[in-house]
This record gives C-alpha cells, structure tokens and sequence, in this order.
C-alpha cells in the first residue's frame, strides 16, 4: 500500500499529536477549586465515557481524517493511454462580399459563429485558423487550446486584410504549409465568391492531399454589400448585387469532401462534422503509461464516521458492552468478505462505463447487470437497462428496468420515461399504450418537456393507426355491401325476369280466353239473330195469312203483277241507248259509295243478323231505276217492324 499524497501525513499529523497531547494531559476545570477527595465524594458515577476517553477518541478521529486525505492506495499496474487527434483547418472568408445581410446578422457574423460552434463539437481535435480575401494569413497555427482560437477567431472582420476579393488558391497554399500531416482536411466558410471555374483549385488540392469540406453562407437570391458608413458598394454607378456561388461545390465534391448550405441552426456544422469524422484518420500524438491504483481512502473514513457517532454518545464504557461492540467493528470492517469484493466491483464497474462510451453496449450491460445481481444494486440495473436500450434489445431492457427501484422520485420518473421509450421502439399498439401508461407515470413524479412531446407522438401515432383500421373496416364493409348489392340486383333481375315471363303467359292466355269469348260470343250473336229472323218471317207469314183470303188469289195477282212488270222492263231496256246507260252506271257508283259509307256505319252499331235484314230492306226499298233492275219484285213494306 503507498500514499499518493503523503504531504497530509508530514504536515498535519504532528499538529494533531500535539493539540491532542495537550488535551488529555489537562485537568478538568472543576479540579482546580476542589480536593480530589471532595469531588470523588460529590461526582455521581453515571457509568459513561469520561472527558479523556472522548478526547482520545476525537484523536484518533482526526487521525484517521487524515489518512483518508493522503489517498492510500494498492498499485494494480500500468495502462498505455494515447492521445490521438485529427488535424483541421479553418478558413474563413473575410472579403466585402461577407458583409451582405441576406442572413442574420450578416454573412461575416454568420460565419464566425458557425465557426465556434465547430470548435465546441470538436473539442478532442487540434484546430487552426487561416483568414483569406485576396491574401491569406493564418490567425491560429493547430491547437488544442480552443479558447484562444476562438478568442482569435471572433475578432475577424473585413478590415483585417485591405486588398479585397477572392483568393481560393492562396488560401490552399496557406493551408498545406500549415499542416504537416499527409491527409489534410480544411473547413471553408464562404459565399464562393465571383468565379466560376475552380479546375486550378481542385488541381492543388488533390496534389497536396487537401479534403475541403465547405459550410456555403448567403443564398441564391442574394443581397448589397452595406458598408460601416450605410453606403452599399457600387461599381459603373449601379449598387453590386452578391448572390452565393453554387460552382465551389465542385471544390468540395472533386477532393474528397462534402458541400453543405449554411442553416439558421447548428444541423449544418454537426452535418460536416460527421462527414470530416468519417473520413479522417486520427494521428497518434502522444503516448503515456500511467500507474492504475485501487482506492482505499474509504476504509479510515468510514472508520472515523464510527468512532465520531461513539464519542458524541452516551455509550457505556463497560467492559462486556464495549468489546463486543468493538469487535463487531473489526469484523464489519476486515473480515467481511463484501470488503474485497466491493474493490473488485469498483473495477468491474469502470470497464462497464468504458465499455459504454465505446459503443460497446451489450458488452456494458451484461458487466452492469452482472454487478447488479451480485450486489443487488438498483443503479446498476437503470444503467444496464440503458446499455439493452442502447444495443437495441428493447425486450431484454424492459426486464431489467423491472428490477430498478428507486426512493427516490426523480430516478423513478426517468426510470418510467425510458421504459415508455423501449415499449415505444416495440411498436405494436399493446406496446404503444404500455407506453403512454410509463409516460403519465413518470410526469407524474416530474415534469419534463421531452417526456410529455414523446407522449404527445405515440398518443397521435395511436390515432393514425385507428383512423387507419376504421378506414379498412369501411372498405371491408363497403365492399360486402356492394356483394350483396351485386346479388340482389342480379336475384331481382331474374326474379324481374320470371314476372315478365309469368305476365306474357297471362297476357297470351288471356288473349286467347278473350278471342275464344269472342268468337264465342259472336257465335251467339249470329244464332240469335238467325233464331230472331225466323220468329220475325214466321210472324209475317202468319200476318200475311191473316190479311189475304185465300193463297190462290194472291198466287194468281202475283202473277199478273209480275208479268205485266217483265214486260215494262223489257220495252224499257229495250228504248235505252248506250249514253243512258253509261249515265246510269255513273250514277250507280256515286250512290254506291254513299251507301256503303251509311252501311259502314250502321255496321259498327249492329250485330250481323241485323246488318242482314237492314240490308235487305234497304235494297227493297229503293226508287232509282238500276235497284228495280236489279230486285224487279218489291215486297211489299211492312210497317210494324223496323230493321235493328
């Protein structure tokens, strides 16, 4: 065991021997008026620790106090630490053309604090700084001391340099002398001035093994260049618009670097930060063993604490009371086996944290939860859990938060917020709402804002997903809907179908009754009125037997009638010539037409017996010479009956 800082032990042990010293050789204050004998006989013995025990117990205290400050050690060994680093350059434009205000401030400012910025994402890398416009000089050679560089770096401005304009190629000049390194990697802010060809540029570049990488201040609109006196920079007479020139991508992109545009935030620097880290190779700049050591300053403090609460008490100092408690000391002290133990896991735990910085996650947990169910310890659980959560073993930390418990209400509140992160990184909607239960909890306990914008997102992410599977549940319903639609429209169809069928049947059978019907019925009709003619011509025979005498003078006066009658008739057609009979014909035709247009009347009024017997007495009784003709023999008119 050795002493790291042994100057405690030289400088206040033998002050402490001598205040002590004093101190127990000193009487009381009530011995100095009193006999010895007056107060034995005055004093109560209370059985407690007298004013020279205490006092030899604050010495031993204060001893021990001050071992514990030399910092007494067990030599492990030795570790080999190297210190290495990758070289950047800064450059940074500082021509009038930087002092546009198409960005806030303008672009000058803007890059100054994009600058910073990288020196505080970077602070394990050795930094320097060269200005250029038309000349180029270095402000800061490669430092690790980045307060100075950027101490330096804020009081650039456009009057550092008198010639204005864009020198890119002396700015590479510059920078190659500047770093010694065989790969080279140089940050440009700048607005790429006014040229459009940077092929002599690259070409440098690339023959001195140069990498720029390059933040782009200002943007393609543009904006004038104000000066300090409020004039803006004219040249002909007209105010000189400077917009960004895109073509210095070309410089970036052709030597093995990355273009970026310049945001109001700093997502552009640790953008180009990413990229320079990819590709660079880390120099080794420094190598150094140093000594590895077990603490063991704890052991006289705890030990102090101890006899601190022992002197401050009412403790017997009794023989049977006291050396037990003092051998209970030793044994919680020496002889517990956790005391070696707890060395071990002091290492154990170190190399887990190493282990974590590294990325080496799993590695990190399993030492951690290893630690954890020797020792039973809540931290080590939380910090396994994390290592799982970080390896992305979601499942496997959620088990392991189960078994970290805290009393105290903050380390619950995170303990619940990174269960909410693990069952949110599961993804299902039953993880999802484990998740909002862990994040009410643990606001619950303690407000934070990224625990309440994390439920926010998986409360919206839950709503999505509803809205979603309603929308498939209409779909799903929709088209069973549009199904059945299909069927009924096709059953109604065929159903349609068979109605119209069923109706033509009963159209054509009813057609087919109602024709029977009516053939039937004119049947009928045509025997009635047959049956009606022969009653009527028996009733006129009956009548004319009535009327007349006897048959044989009728028969006999027919005769004569009739025979005087074909004679008239003969003469008479004999006199007639050719034009009577021409006229007569005409004639004949025009009241044919007449009467057939009477007779299709009636015709529609009358059955056919009736249309027979009109017809009949019509042709009877007509006066023109041509029905003479043709029915010479006239009946004679019976006027009791009428022809329908």
């Amino acid at each position: 065991m050795t002493f790291l800082h042994p100057e405690f032990l030289y400088f206040m042990l033998p002050p402490l021997f001598i205040l002590f010293g004093l101190l127990l050789t000193q009487k009381e204050a009530q011995e100095t008026f009193f006999d010895p004998e007056v107060m034995e006989r005055l004093r109560v013995s209370a059985n407690t620790l007298t004013m020279k025990a205490r006092n030899a117990l604050f010495m031993l205290i204060g001893f021990l106090i001050i071992i514990a400050l030399a910092d007494p050690v067990i030599k492990e060994g030795k570790v080999d630490i190297k210190a290495k680093s990758a070289d950047i350059m800064i450059a940074l434009d500082i021509s009038d053309s930087m002092l546009a205000t198409d960005v806030y401030p303008n672009r000058l400012e803007l890059a100054k604090q994009k600058a910073l910025e990288f020196l505080k994402l970077a602070p394990n890398e050795r930094i320097g700084v060269i200005a250029f416009a038309k000349n180029s000089y270095l402000v800061s050679p490669l430092s690790f001391d980045h307060e100075a560089v950027a101490f330096l770096l804020s009081k650039l401005d456009t009057t550092s340099i008198t010639e204005q304009g864009t020198d890119f190629l002396s700015m590479l000049e510059v920078a190659a002398k500047s770093i010694k390194n065989e790969k080279k990697y140089l940050l440009l802010l700048s607005d790429g001035g006014d040229k459009k060809d940077f092929s002599k540029e690259i070409a440098y570049a690339k023959e001195h093994h140069i990498a720029v990488f390059i933040i782009a201040i200002g943007t393609k609109n543009g904006a004038p260049i104000k000066k300090k006196d409020g004039e803006f920079i004219k040249q002909n007479g007209k105010i000189i618009l400077t917009k960004l020139n895109e073509k210095i991508a070309d410089l970036a992109v052709e030597t093995g670097g990355a273009y970026v545009e310049g945001v109001n935030s700093d997502a552009d620097v640790k953008a180009i930060l990413h990229e320079i880290e990819d590709v660079a190779i880390k120099k080794e700049l420094k190598s150094q063993e140093i000594e590895k050591y077990i603490p063991l300053f704890y052991y006289p403090v705890g030990l102090a604490l101890l006899l601190l609460l022992i002197a401050t008490s009412s403790m017997s100092k009794r023989e049977e009371v006291a050396v037990p408690s003092l051998f209970i000391l030793g044994f919680l002290l020496f002889a517990s086996p956790d005391a070696n133990a707890g060395l071990l896991d002091f290492v154990d735990l170190k190399e887990a944290k190493s282990d974590y910085e590294a990325g080496e996650y799993l590695q990190a947990a399993h030492n951690y939860e290893r630690y954890a169910k020797e020792r039973d310890s809540s931290e080590a659980y939380y910090d396994a859990g994390n290592a799982y959560y970080k390896a992305k073993e979601y499942k496997k930390a959620l088990q392991v938060y189960e078994k970290a418990i805290f009393g105290n209400s903050l380390k619950r509140a995170q303990k619940y917020a990174n269960e909410g992160n693990a069952h949110a990184k599961l993804g299902s909607d039953a993880e999802l709402q484990k998740a909002i239960k862990a994040y009410e909890t643990s606001l619950k306990l303690h407000d934070d804002k990224n625990v309440r914008e994390n439920l926010a997102r998986v409360k919206q992410e839950l709503k999505k997903r509803k809205k979603q599977k309603q929308k498939q549940k209409q779909k799903q319903q929709n088209k069973q809907q549009n199904k059945n639609n299909q069927d009924k429209n096709k059953q109604n169809n065929q159903d349609q179908k068979s109605k119209d069928q069923n109706k033509q049947k009963s159209k054509q059978k009813q057609n087919q009754q109602s024709q029977e019907n009516k053939e039937s019925q004119s049947q009928k009709e045509k025997e009635k009125g047959q049956s009606q003619q022969k009653q009527q011509e028996k009733q006129s025979q009956e009548k004319n037997k009535s009327q007349k005498p006897s048959e044989d003078e009728k028969k006999h006066q027919q005769q004569k009638s009739s025979q005087e009658k074909k004679d008239a008739q003969k003469e008479q057609n004999k006199s007639l010539n050719k034009q009577d009979k021409e006229r007569l014909k005409e004639l004949s035709k025009k009241k044919s037409k007449t009467e057939q247009m009477q007779i299709s009347a009636v015709k529609q009024k009358m059955s056919d017996a009736e249309e027979k017997k009109w017809l009949k007495a019509l042709s009877e009784d007509q006066n023109t010479f041509l029905y003479m003709l043709n029915n010479p023999k006239k009946k004679k008119e019976q006027t009791n009956e009428k022809p329908w």
